[in-house]
């Protein structure tokens, strides 16, 4: 019979011990409290949530609105609101306001006011963002008057639709980000000068897409089948990378800057421009009329006008007009009055079957008309008034390359297709060659 040893059975028994002493102390935890009052260490809802609910009780509401803030700060909706016939959605009588729509929609129903109307008088530092407002008597968003200075006044990610007037009007000094106004009876976005737009979309309003006045600044906007036209702006008014297509006609402007902008499928012209307006690398396709229709001491620069119905680019005094691509339009290629620079443009398919129609047209005096590629139209190039220099200058497979009144000064036109002397030229195969111009004139022009 084996029996284990006391010493042994010793240890045995203390290790058993020593197990239980641990696991006790590993489930029982201290058994004295901290020194002090026992205090709580959750956070209060307001820390959880810093902003004030938009409800009856946090922003009531009076006689002409649903509710109202009243104090700055920062509020969020927590649910979708609906009209009440005389009323807005949501007054901001306050400066330093936040609104927060949180996702939710404001939606109006028949003889309502605004979703949202700003009634500070002189409001500044006010900003709204994320949400939509729909079907609202009057405007969905709506900041008409700011008599004192800019507000400093914010529109992000809104969407703005089946309003009785306009999608957004709003003051000078806004800012307008992400934003889409559709089927608006008035203007997607009306707005005063010093504004600006990103990223924002107006389509089928009843007026103009984006109507504005002086100083403003489009990039990456669109307008499309708007019942009057895509984007009208003000004098000193920059447009970048932005689109106009279906309206009835595409930009109107007065001294704007348009750098990359289309202007496709409008009913009337793409690009109407007043006054001392500047196109840089702008693209006019298939208008009902002018492509590119500028005013006086304009720039069309590295432009395209093609397939419109009536003139390709239309210029009025002192413009410069270089590097455009012209073709396919029923009316003249580019048509300019006086004392304008037309410099190395490529032309062709102009003037459709109408026999007077040119690639290039100068109707009066003291036109630069330089290094112009023009082929395939009734006429190349008609200068039809005085005092005019046309040099550098090549025009083939018209039914009339040149018709140039009397009175101009322009270099040798020298007739290089068959059957013109030297109109069969060798081949080239080496390092060198013998002229075929068949004229050493370095402003001489060329029919071929």
């Amino acid at each position: 019979m084996n029996r284990t040893s006391t010493p042994t059975r010793t240890r045995i028994l203390t290790a058993a011990a020593l197990a239980l002493t641990t696991a006790g102390l590993l489930f029982a935890g201290p058994l004295s409290p901290p020194a002090g009052p026992v205090t709580s260490t959750y956070k209060t809802l307001t820390e959880v949530e810093p902003r004030i609910a938009i409800n009856a009780t946090n922003t009531p509401g009076d006689a002409d609105s649903l509710f109202k803030i009243r104090q700055p700060g920062s509020y969020y909706l927590t649910g979708n609101i609906t009209g009440v016939i005389n009323k807005h959605g949501i007054e901001l009588d306050a400066s330093g306001v936040t609104l927060d729509l949180n996702g939710f929609e404001l939606r109006g129903i028949p003889d309502t006011l605004d979703g949202i109307n700003v009634s500070a008088f002189d409001g500044v530092n006010i900003a709204v963002r994320n949400g939509s407002l729909r079907s609202w008597g009057d405007c969905g968003v709506d900041y008409d008057d700011n008599f004192g200075h800019p507000p400093a006044f914010s529109l992000t990610d809104l969407n703005a639709a089946s309003n009785g007037r306009h999608g957004f009007s709003t003051p000078s000094g806004t800012r307008v980000a992400h934003c889409t106004s559709l089927e608006n009876a008035g203007n997607g976005f009306y707005t005063l000068s010093n504004s600006s737009f990103v990223a924002c979309i107006a389509r089928l309003n009843g007026l103009d897409g984006f109507g504005t006045n002086t100083n403003c600044t489009f990039s990456d906007c669109t307008a499309s089948s708007n019942t009057n036209r895509g984007f009208y702006t003000g004098v000193g008014s920059t447009l970048t990378n932005c689109t106009a297509s279906g309206n009835a006609s595409g930009f109107a402007s007065i001294t704007s800057i348009y750098n990359a902008c289309s202007a496709a499928d409008n009913t009337a012209n793409g690009f109407d421009v007043a006054a001392a307006g500047t196109l840089n690398a702008c693209n006019a396709h298939n208008n009902g009329g002018i492509g590119i229709d500028v005013s006086s001491r304009a720039n069309v620069i590295a432009c395209s006008a093609n397939n419109n119905t009536g003139i390709g680019i239309r210029a009025a005094s002192g413009t410069r007009i270089s590097g455009c691509t012209v073709s396919g339009n029923l009316g003249v290629g580019i048509q300019v009055s006086g004392d304008c620079l037309v410099r190395d443009n490529n032309l062709w398919d102009n003037g459709g079957a109408t026999v007077t129609f040119a690639n290039i047209r100068a109707t009066s005096t003291d036109n630069h008309i330089e290094g112009n590629r023009c082929s395939n139209a009734p006429i190349g190039i008609d200068v039809a008034g005085a005092g005019n220099i046309i040099i550098k200058n090549t025009c083939s497979d018209n039914t009339t390359n040149w018709v140039i009144a009397a009175n101009n000064i322009y270099g040798p036109i020298v007739d290089r297709r068959i059957p013109a002397p030297l109109a069969s030229t060798p081949a080239v195969n080496g390092n060198a060659a013998a002229s075929t111009l068949g004229s050493t004139d370095p402003n001489a022009n060329f029919s071929y």
